[in-house]
């Protein structure tokens, strides 16, 4: 099935390229992909604003950032504190001590440093997802954002919502690097814009168009796309997955030669009980073929069959009917047909990168649904 698109030339027209492929703002793939930070110099930048689009897709990354950093305890930072103690802690305040005279009733006013989660970013992050709670469209992010803030609250993050002034001076060190991410989500949350590669007037770094990052990129933005979007309680999410080849018997130096097989991304629906196996390449999904005008790429389809074929018969349920998804990003035309060998189901579809950010999330969740209306060898579809 080849799906055309009428605004698909001015959309290409519009966009930029990284080799052969349009993509209309780089900037999206890399909020996907948590890559905002990769520099290559300042220019000058336009912004989106879509507050429904906007606010729900920053609001969903926040909420993914701070779920995750909460699993693993939030980052700790000191600060200062002054209490009346019944024994000493840090340094007396004397001027206080005498003057409530609180040595006749056994205490002592003291001044210490103490550990707390109550930190300058933490206060910023609560805050942030305050504020796009009140700005998101769908009733289920609304109610996730507020409970992600009011479970920081429980575990003590309670003071006032700091100053982007004030927060440049909370420096992220090397062990709470963590924090990077659910940081800059934050900000963008605040901020609620989306940078454009139209000229502008805010100066922003812009990322290079380096083909070989770019695949890259579009691997990671994929995986985190869905890492961020699927219900967690639902769909299981791997990336970089490393499978072992299904060997009977193997001479001495085989194993050593043997290409290893690596996934980029791996859906598991344990409602459904499906597994989906997806192959991002940052190429045409089609190519010129020997007796035909266009085919598919068959070291791909080599590829991902392996994949999935490979893993059957070893005691894994959903190796067993697991599907292949070989994902290209659209060149002028979009493309999802689907195929079924030894009861595996294999789909080769685009994703245009030339539309706006609401059309590739639709175009994405439509990839993890089941392919219908499957046709068999001899032209008769089951419905």
């Amino acid at each position: 099935m080849v799906i055309g698109d009428a605004g698909a030339a001015s959309e290409t027209a519009a966009a930029g390229f990284i080799g052969r492929i349009p993509v209309r703002n780089i900037w999206l793939l890399m909020l996907y992909a948590s890559d905002l930070f990769r520099k290559a110099g300042p220019t000058r930048v336009d912004v989106e604003r879509n507050p429904d689009e906007i606010a729900d897709l920053v609001a969903e990354l926040l909420a993914q950032a701070v779920d995750e950093r909460q699993r693993r305890q939030l980052s700790l930072g000191y600060r200062t504190r002054s209490a009346d103690l019944s024994r000493v802690r840090g340094r007396i305040d004397v001027l206080r001590t005498e003057r409530r005279q609180l040595l006749a009733r056994g205490a002592v006013a003291c001044r210490f440093v103490e550990l707390s989660v109550d930190t300058p970013r933490n206060r910023y992050v609560r805050g942030a997802l305050d504020a796009v709670a009140r700005l998101v469209t769908r009733p289920e992010l609304r109610h996730r954002c507020r409970r992600l803030a009011a479970d920081m609250q429980a575990l003590g993050v309670a003071g006032v919502m700091p100053s982007r002034a004030e927060l440049s001076a909370d420096c992220i060190g090397r062990h709470d690097a963590t924090d990077s991410e659910m940081l800059a989500a934050a900000m963008l949350a605040m901020d609620l814009v989306l940078p454009t590669e139209r000229a502008g007037l805010r100066a922003l770094p812009m990322p290079d168009r380096e083909e070989q990052w770019a695949r890259r990129l579009f691997e990671r933005a994929v995986g985190g796309f869905y890492r961020t979007v699927l219900q967690p309680e639902r769909w299981h999410v791997r990336t970089g997955s490393f499978l072992d080849w299904p060997l009977d018997w193997w001479s001495e130096g085989a194993r050593d030669i043997l290409p290893g097989m690596q996934t980029d991304i791996v859906l598991d629906d344990g409602r459904a009980g499906r597994r989906i196996v997806i192959d991002t390449k940052f190429t045409g999904i089609l190519t010129a073929g020997w007796r035909r005008e266009a085919t598919l790429r068959s070291g791909y389809l080599y590829q991902i069959y392996a994949y999935i074929r490979s893993q059957t018969g070893r005691g894994d349920s959903l190796a067993e009917k697991a599907e292949g998804l070989l994902l290209h990003p659209a060149i002028g035309e979009m493309i999802d047909e689907s195929i079924s060998l030894h009861g595996h189901v294999i789909r080769f579809a685009t994703v245009d990168l030339t539309a706006d950010s609401g059309a590739i999330r639709g175009q994405l969740l439509k990839l993890s649904s089941q392919v219908e209306n499957k046709t068999s060898a001899d032209g008769y579809s089951p419905g």
